[in-house]
């Protein structure tokens, strides 16, 4: 298994990023639905394109951090997802993921996979 560490800088402020993580519509429009089923509650079971990336949310702290489980896939055991929110200054969000226990065969693409269907699209959408 093996873990990654990305990180993003959006010119939007930290509100508007923490919804682009957690409201089920917002998500929609940066692209991972359709049927997205996601909130801000410790507990729910998401679903991500269609169900084809579903977890839960193990650990919410408003406007900061969002800790998941995610499943890809015919995982036999779910991976860890981080996403960590910081800003100085009400234009900028620093949002930075840490992804752990990911299958070794498919690291490569699940690396690349982070910046072409997650946080690339959600920086475009929140930056225009």
């Amino acid at each position: 298994m093996k873990s990654l560490k990305q990180s993003t800088t959006i010119n939007a402020p930290i509100e508007k990023v923490w919804d682009a993580l957690v409201n089920s519509k917002a998500i929609e429009k940066w692209g991972a639905g359709p049927n997205v089923v996601m909130d801000d509650k410790v507990g729910t079971q998401f679903k991500l394109w269609d169900g084809d990336t579903h977890g839960k949310n193990i650990e919410v702290k408003q406007k900061a951090r969002l800790v998941q489980e995610w499943v890809s896939g015919d995982w036999a055991k779910p991976s860890r997802v981080e996403f960590n929110l910081h800003s100085d200054d009400d234009k900028t969000t620093q949002l930075d993921l840490v992804h752990t226990n990911i299958p070794d065969d498919e690291y490569e693409s699940i690396a690349q996979g982070w910046k072409d269907y997650y946080l690339g699209p959600m920086k475009k959408y929140l930056e225009n």
